[in-house]
């Protein structure tokens, strides 16, 4: 499927000319390769582009963003958030291909253990990146999940003023993240405010369908309800199209800071999201498969930033909520 270039490449810098053409492009696929220092990437929109350009910024790719590393990158996803299987062949496909390592973001907690089992038996480092919790991998890179409902609980609590009936938005039952961040959300509400009741919590499978229909009829059943927290901002988007036919006055909170997240925030429709900056986070978790590749001990669980973005903060740069710098590698 193709995606937007900048999508793709959020942490490249051109300029002018360049900018523009390629901020309404569309990308197929890349294929980026150091060891033969070459950089190609493939688009799929329909706008006209000089051969030059396109030249000019695989150079820039390769310049800005694959310095010093002689590597290959290839990225591959299931068919559906349901595609266990699907996502288990993929792995042992890329087993039997030879990779060199393994980062994996599991459907599940376990749909991807066979294939980490294979991938040790093969000698293939693997790290596990956000969403479930692989238990036979050697690392885990992610934000804690329950933290995440804890931030979003704290959250509506002020805005409630510690008062107020609220629901929960849960995703695939089967996904560490959803469990996690509804027992952090629940959690910190007991701890810290015993007058906010839940009143009620239902699966909607990561689905924006299925969660406007849930708050279609929550929203009925409690006419008094203050605030719905959901597992996931494609959620927590159909939560608002529920909310908004309603008139209703009802705060919604959800996670993940998805670009459509942010629009909705910037309009004034949802009210937050939980954002663990997936950028930042992919640059830590190919860090850590480069240092594990060159032999570095790696601890067993990295904790990477997330922080909450509501109207205050949506339009800040994410580097200055998170206090991000650029690392510095030895030459």
């Amino acid at each position: 499927m193709a995606k937007a270039f900048f999508d793709v490449f959020p942490g490249l810098k051109l300029d002018g000319k360049l900018k523009s053409l390629f901020e309404q492009t569309q990308i197929e696929r890349v294929t980026a390769t150091k060891q033969k220092d070459f950089v190609r990437i493939y688009l799929s929109s329909e706008r006209l582009i000089q051969k030059d350009d396109i030249f000019t910024v695989e150079g820039e790719i390769k310049k800005q963003l694959f310095a010093g590393c002689n590597i290959t990158i290839d990225v591959t996803s299931a068919q559906g958030e349901n595609d266990e299987q699907g996502q288990l062949s993929i792995v042992k496909d890329m087993i039997n291909k030879k990779y060199t390592g393994l980062l994996l973001s599991p459907i599940s907690d376990g749909n991807l253990t066979p294939g980490v089992e294979d991938a040790k038996k093969a000698g293939i480092p693997v790290i596990n990146v956000n969403d479930g919790l692989i238990a036979n991998a050697d690392s885990f890179v992610g934000p804690k999940a329950d933290q995440n409902g804890e931030l979003a609980a704290e959250w509506i609590a002020d805005k409630l003023g510690g008062k107020g009936k609220v629901a929960i938005v849960i995703g695939m039952p089967k996904a560490f993240a959803a469990r996690q961040r509804t027992e952090g959300f629940e959690n910190w509400m007991a701890a810290n405010a015993k007058d906010i009741e839940i009143v009620a919590k239902q699966n909607a499978d990561w689905d924006r369908q299925k969660s406007k229909d849930l708050a279609d009829t929550w929203i009925k059943q409690y006419p008094d309800l203050n605030a719905i927290f959901c597992n996931n901002d494609t959620m927590a988007l159909g939560v608002v199209e529920a909310v908004k036919s309603s008139g209703k006055d009802i705060l919604v909170v959800g996670v993940d800071g998805i670009g459509e997240a942010y629009d909705s925030i910037r309009r004034g429709e949802l009210d937050a999201t939980i954002d663990s900056f997936p950028f930042y986070k992919a640059q830590i978790a190919g860090e850590v498969m480069l240092r594990s590749l060159g032999g570095q001990e790696i601890p067993r669980v990295l904790w990477t930033p997330q922080a909450l973005i509501d109207s205050e903060n949506v339009d800040k740069p994410a580097e200055e909520i998170i206090g991000w710098t650029d690392p510095v590698y030895a030459k």
